[in-house]
C-alpha cells in the first residue's frame, strides 16, 4: 500500500452527521408549541393555492410525490384555509317532466331552500290525500252534481214523452231492451194487448196466424216510427255526454281549486321560472289525470264490500308530483370539501336506481336518480387518489368528460344495461368543482403522454418533494412537529436525546447529509414505536436509547432475508473472500430491496482476460440478466481502456466479467469501477485484496461516480466481516462524492472508532487500484510511457503483448494457409 493511501481513510466524524442534544433549546417537546403548518413543501404547497384560486376550466390540481410524503393532510389543511369562505352552493332537486316524464327537469335552490321546497310539497301532497276524498263528498260538490244530474234526467224524460208522443195510437210501443250490461229502447208492435218482437210476428204470419197485408203495414209504420225514434236517443245520448262532460269540469274545478289554493304559497315563496312552471304543471298534470287522483282516498266508498281492492296505493298515486333532493347543502357553512377514498364510478358520479316492475321488467323514475361525491362536490372541492379511481371501469372516462365540459349527466354505468325495459335521460348539472388527484411521478407521465386530455384538465401540478433543507429552522419544525404528534396522539413527551435521534433517522431517511426527510407520516410512526418502548421501561418520558430500540426492532422485524444470505457467506455457500488477495477478483457492493427493506450484500466479481478480438464480454448481457444502465457501464469499461491504453496500439483482447453466483437480474452501474478493477487485476497480474469491498461507477475518464445506498452497502460488508470475525483490516471503498451522504450505524461508528473496520473514499479509478493492490498506479509521463512495475504499466505491458502475439498468430495462419495452398497446387499438377 503506497503512503498516500491512509489520507484517503474517512474519519468517524466523516460517516454520520450528528446532532447534540444540547443544542436544543428545549429538555422536552411538552416545552415546544405544536406545528400548525406544512413544512419542507413550499413549491408544492404554493402551486396548491395557485390551483384552488383560478377559477377558470381545466386549472385542476394534480398532487404528485410518493407515498408517505403526508401529500392528503397538507391538501386538507390548505382546503380548510380555503373553505373558510361563506360562499355555499345551491341544492339541487330533481322533478318529473310530465310532458316527457323519460327527461326529469333540474331546480336549483339556494342552500337550504331544497329541502324546504321537498317538504312544502310533501305538506301539499298530504293535503291532497286527506281533502281530495272530502272533496267529492262535500255538500258543495253534491249540489253541483245533483243540479247537472236533474236538469239531465228532466231532458230526458221529455224525450221520452216525445217517443211515447210518437208511438201513441199506432199500434207500436216502445219497449227497453237488454243489450249485455246496456239497455236501449226499441219499437215493438202490439198484437193481442201484447208487444211482439218483429221476428216472432213473422212466424205468426208465415203459420197463417196473422195477416200479411196487416202485418206489412205494422212493419212500414214501424220503420218511419223507430227512424224518429232513433234520431230522438241520438239526441239523448249527445245529452249524456254532455253531461259527463259538465260532470268531469265540476271535477277539475274543483281539483283545480284546490290544488291552485294549496299550492298559492309556493308560488309566493318560490319565484323562480323554472320553479313556477313546475308548479303550474303539477296542477295542469292533477287535472289532466283526474280519476288517478281520485283514488289517493284508497279503496272507493262505493265499492261492494266483497270485492277485493285491486288499485294503486295512495302514495303511489301521488308520487310523480314528490321532489327527489338530490344535494342538499342546508348544513354546509361553506364551500363542500368532499375526499372520496373509495372512488367507484357510483360513489362518484351516482346512478339510476331500478326496480322490478309488475310484469318482470325494469322500471325507474325520477326519483331513482342518485347523486355521486362529484355532484355533492359541486361549488367546492373533490379528492381523490387517482390510482384508485383509474383501475375503476367508466371512473377515468367519465371524469375527464365532465371535467371538459362542466357539466354532467347522471346515468348508471351498467354493461347489461341493454336489457332495462326503461332508461332516464335527466337534465345535465352545470359543475364548478375543483377536482384534486394524488398520484405518484410515474402515472402523472404516463397520462401525460398517452392521453391528450390530460393537459386540458390538470394544468396545475403540485409537487410535493421527499426532502427538504437541513437547517436550524427546518430542525426546529421537526421538533415541533414530533411536539404536535405526541400531543394529538397522546404519546409520552420526548426529551432533547429522542428528538436528536428522531431528526438524525429523518437525515438518514433523506440520503443526504444536507437534506430532511419529509415522510411525516413514516417519523411519526417511529414516534409511536418508540413511546411503546418508553411505556415497557416505565419511563416518564421517550428518550435516545427508546427511539434506537424502536429503529433496530423494525430492521430486526424485516431482515430475515438479509439474514440468510449472511448465513450463506458465513456457512460458505456463498463464495465471498473476506481476507487475503486474488488475481481478477474483488467484492462489489449491492443493495437488495424487499418489500420496505434495504439492505447491502457483497457478491464476488472475477474477470479473466486472453488473446482476441472479442473485446468485453459481459457474462450476465450474454445471459440475459443484465439490464441496459448495467449494460451500458460495462461498454464504458472499454472506452476506459481505449483512452489509457490504447493510443498507441490496437485494443485487441478478449475479457469477461460475471457476477459469480447471481441468478437473478443485473441493474445499476454502481459496480462499473469494482468491474474494472476485477479486469486491470487480470490484465496486470496484481492480485487485489480481499478484505475490501468497493462501490462506484465509473466514467471514461476514469472518475468515480456516486451512487445509491452507500449506507446500506458499508453496514452490508461490516455485517458480514462482523459475522466471520473483524480483523481490523477489513472496509470499504466508496466514492469521493458520496462522503457527505454517509449516515452510518452507530455499531459500524465503533467499530470504525476502535479500528476494526475502515472506510475509504476516492476520487478516481488510479487511486482505487493503489488502495486495492498497495502499488502505485503510475501516471503516463512525458515519454508516453507509464512508470515501470505500476499498475498501469503492467496493464499496458499485458496489452501490447496480447496484440502482438494475436498479429503473430495471425502472420503465421496466413502463412499455414499459403502453404497448404501452394502444396495442394503442386500435387495438382503431379496427378
Amino acid at each position: 500500500m503506497t503512503a498516500s493511501a491512509p489520507s484517503r481513510e474517512l474519519s468517524p466524524d466523516q460517516l454520520r452527521w450528528r446532532l447534540d442534544p444540547a443544542s436544543l433549546p428545549f429538555e422536552t417537546t411538552t416545552q415546544l408549541a405544536a406545528l400548525d403548518a406544512v413544512v419542507g413543501q413550499d413549491r408544492g404547497l404554493e402551486a396548491l393555492r395557485f390551483g384552488m384560486g383560478m377559477a377558470r376550466r381545466g386549472y385542476n390540481i394534480f398532487v404528485t410525490g410518493e407515498p408517505g410524503l403526508g401529500r392528503l393532510s397538507a391538501v386538507k389543511r390548505v382546503l380548510k384555509e380555503l373553505s373558510a369562505s361563506d360562499r355555499v352552493p345551491d341544492d339541487l332537486c330533481y322533478v318529473n317532466n310530465f310532458k316527457r316524464p323519460e327527461a326529469p327537469v333540474l331546480l336549483r335552490f339556494k342552500a337550504g331552500q331544497g329541502s324546504a321546497f321537498k317538504k312544502d310539497i310533501h305538506e301539499f301532497l298530504e293535503r291532497l290525500k286527506k281533502e281530495v276524498p272530502q272533496l267529492f263528498e262535500s255538500e258543495e260538490y253534491i249540489a253541483r252534481k245533483n243540479e247537472i244530474i236533474e236538469l239531465h234526467e228532466k231532458k230526458v224524460l221529455e224525450f221520452y214523452n216525445a217517443v211515447e208522443e210518437k208511438v201513441k195510437n199506432t199500434g207500436l210501443a216502445v219497449v227497453r231492451m237488454q243489450v249485455g250490461p246496456y239497455t236501449r229502447p226499441d219499437v215493438l208492435p202490439v198484437v193481442d194487448s201484447e208487444p211482439k218482437r218483429m221476428v216472432d210476428l213473422e212466424t205468426m204470419v208465415e203459420n197463417g196466424r196473422f195477416p200479411r197485408a196487416e202485418y206489412e203495414q205494422i212493419k212500414e209504420k214501424r220503420a218511419r216510427v223507430k227512424t224518429e225514434v232513433d234520431h230522438l236517443m241520438l239526441e239523448v245520448r249527445a245529452l249524456q255526454k254532455d253531461v259527463d262532460r259538465k260532470l268531469e269540469e265540476v271535477d277539475k274545478l274543483m281539483i283545480r281549486t284546490l290544488a291552485s289554493e294549496a299550492l298559492g304559497p309556493l308560488k309566493e315563496r318560490y319565484a323562480d321560472t323554472k320553479v313556477q312552471t313546475h308548479l303550474e304543471a303539477i296542477v295542469e298534470h292533477m287535472v289532466d289525470n283526474l280519476e288517478d287522483l281520485k283514488l289517493v282516498g284508497g279503496r272507493p266508498k262505493d265499492m261492494p264490500p266483497g270485492m277485493p281492492y285491486m288499485g294503486p296505493p295512495p302514495d303511489a298515486v301521488l308520487a310523480p308530483y314528490g321532489v327527489n333532493l338530490l344535494v342538499d347543502n342546508a348544513e354546509q357553512s361553506g364551500p363542500p370539501v368532499i375526499i372520496e377514498s373509495y372512488p367507484t364510478y357510483r360513489n362518484l358520479f351516482g346512478g339510476v336506481d331500478r326496480v322490478v316492475g309488475p310484469y318482470g321488467g325494469w322500471q325507474t323514475d325520477f326519483s331513482k336518480i342518485t347523486a355521486g361525491e362529484f355532484v355533492k362536490a359541486n361549488g367546492g372541492y373533490l379528492v381523490l387518489n387517482l390510482l384508485d379511481a383509474i383501475m375503476e371501469p367508466g371512473v377515468w372516462q367519465t371524469l375527464k368528460r365532465s371535467l371538459k365540459t362542466e357539466r354532467i349527466e347522471i346515468q348508471t354505468y351498467d354493461p347489461f344495461y341493454f336489457i332495462s325495459g326503461t332508461g332516464l335521460k335527466p337534465e345535465p348539472i352545470d359543475m364548478e368543482v375543483k377536482v384534486v388527484v394524488l398520484g405518484d411521478h410515474r402515472l402523472y407521465q404516463l397520462l401525460l403522454y398517452y392521453d391528450q386530455d390530460m393537459p386540458k384538465i390538470f394544468k396545475v401540478r403540485s409537487d410535493f418533494s421527499r426532502v427538504m433543507d437541513r437547517t436550524e429552522e427546518s430542525v426546529t419544525h421537526m421538533a415541533r412537529f414530533i411536539a404536535s404528534e405526541v400531543t394529538r396522539q397522546e404519546l409520552k413527551p420526548f426529551d432533547a436525546g429522542a428528538v436528536a435521534v428522531v431528526v438524525e433517522h429523518a437525515v438518514r431517511m433523506a440520503g443526504r447529509v444536507e437534506k430532511l426527510s419529509t415522510a411525516f407520516p413514516l417519523l411519526s410512526d417511529l414516534l409511536h414505536e418508540a413511546d411503546l418502548y418508553a411505556t415497557r421501561a416505565a419511563s416518564e418520558t421517550v428518550r435516545a436509547e427508546h427511539t434506537r430500540e424502536a429503529l433496530l426492532a423494525r430492521i430486526g422485524r424485516l431482515n430475515r432475508i438479509e439474514e440468510l444470505l449472511r448465513e450463506m457467506i458465513t456457512r460458505g455457500s456463498l463464495f465471498v473472500d473476506l481476507e487475503g488477495t486474488a488475481v481478477g477478483q474483488v467484492n462489489g457492493l449491492a443493495v437488495h430491496s424487499i418489500g420496505d427493506h434495504l439492505f447491502g450484500m457483497p457478491s464476488r466479481i472475477t474477470a479473466t482476460t486472453a488473446m482476441g478480438r472479442e473485446g468485453i464480454i459481459n457474462i450476465e448481457r450474454e445471459a440475459e440478466l443484465s439490464g441496459p444502465i448495467h449494460s451500458k457501464g460495462m461498454l464504458i469499461l472499454a472506452g476506459y481502456l481505449r483512452r489509457n491504453y490504447a493510443q498507441d496500439k490496437p485494443l485487441t483482447l478478449t475479457a469477461s466479467i460475471a457476477f459469480e453466483q447471481a441468478y437473478s437480474g443485473i441493474e445499476g452501474d454502481s459496480a462499473s469501477s469494482t468491474e474494472l478493477y476485477a479486469l486491470l487485476s487480470s490484465l496486470s497480474g496484481v492480485p487485489l485484496r480481499q478484505d475490501l469491498a468497493v462501490t462506484g461507477s465509473v466514467n471514461q475518464m476514469g472518475q468515480v461516480q456516486p451512487i445509491g445506498g452507500v449506507n446500506e452497502k458499508i453496514e452490508g460488508f461490516f455485517l458480514c466481516c462482523k459475522d466471520k470475525g473483524l480483523t481490523g483490516n477489513q472496509g470499504v471503498m466508496i466514492p469521493q462524492a458520496n462522503v457527505k451522504d454517509l449516515m452510518l450505524r452507530e455499531e459500524v461508528l465503533e467499530a470504525v472508532l476502535q479500528g476494526l473496520f475502515h472506510v475509504w473514499a476516492v476520487a478516481t479509478v488510479d487511486e482505487g487500484i493503489e488502495l486495492l493492490t498497495g502499488l502505485p498506479a503510475g501516471a503516463r509521463g512525458k515519454d508516453g510511457q507509464y512508470p515501470k512495475g505500476s499498475v498501469n504499466a503492467l496493464v499496458d505491458e499485458r496489452l501490447l503483448a496480447l496484440a502482438k502475439g494475436l498479429r503473430d498468430f495471425a502472420k503465421e495462419a496466413e502463412e499455414g494457409e499459403e502453404k497448404g495452398k501452394a502444396k495442394t497446387k503442386t500435387k495438382g499438377k503431379k496427378t
